[in-house]
């Protein structure tokens, strides 16, 4: 069995692209919150296997695997937030308007005897200086909201990022090869 310890849609459309259909969806509900002075890479991969061992320990069912991620935005050491509202997103996109940035994502699997694999990917972004007009016309798409670093790549802002160096499917929400690689390491049928 396979428990995908998030709540996020685009992450389940990811890996039904590779024809992986989780058994199960169990949000971990975790206060994303980073530690003082916690880095970027430190905080995706703190918050991915706290995802994947408290879904663990809450799971009633049958012996499964459990994966988790995190994706995380970051300007430098700065961990932009998941945008929560218009105010979040436009100060988002602000900040990336004209810059390169890094999309990190942390993938988590727990096995089913409870030892834990993981993996950190990262991508570089670079963002198009970004005028007052396209940053309104994301606002309103409102593609933004529930998303870190206040943007979808998948949607609008697609036409607006002059660059990406790494994995796409990774600034989507899920790096689809490591995930693919960490499943067959624990023996899970995928590709």
């Amino acid at each position: 069995m396979l428990v995908l310890a998030s709540e996020s849609p685009r992450r389940l459309a990811l890996l039904a692209q590779v024809g992986i259909v989780p058994d199960a969806v169990v949000p971990a509900h975790l206060s994303e919150r980073p530690l003082k002075r916690e880095q970027p890479r430190a905080y995706a991969a703190r918050l991915a296997s706290e995802k994947a061992v408290t879904v663990r320990r809450s799971w009633k069912g049958e012996p499964a695997l459990i994966l988790a991620a995190d994706t995380v935005v970051a300007c430098g050491r700065r961990i932009l937030p998941k945008a929560s509202n218009d105010t979040d997103v436009i100060a988002c996109l602000r900040l990336l308007s004209g810059r390169s940035h890094q999309v990190l994502t942390a993938v988590a699997l727990v096995n089913t005897s409870g030892g834990i694999s993981s993996r950190l990917v990262t991508t570089r972004v670079t963002f198009a200086q970004l005028s007052d007009r396209a940053i309104a016309t994301l606002v309103a798409s409102k593609d933004g909201i529930g998303k870190a670093g206040g943007y979808a790549i998948q949607g609008k802002t697609e036409g607006l990022v002059r660059q990406i160096s790494g994995s796409y499917s990774n600034v989507v929400g899920l790096p689809l090869f490591q995930t693919v690689q960490l499943l067959k390491g624990c023996g899970f049928p995928v590709l």
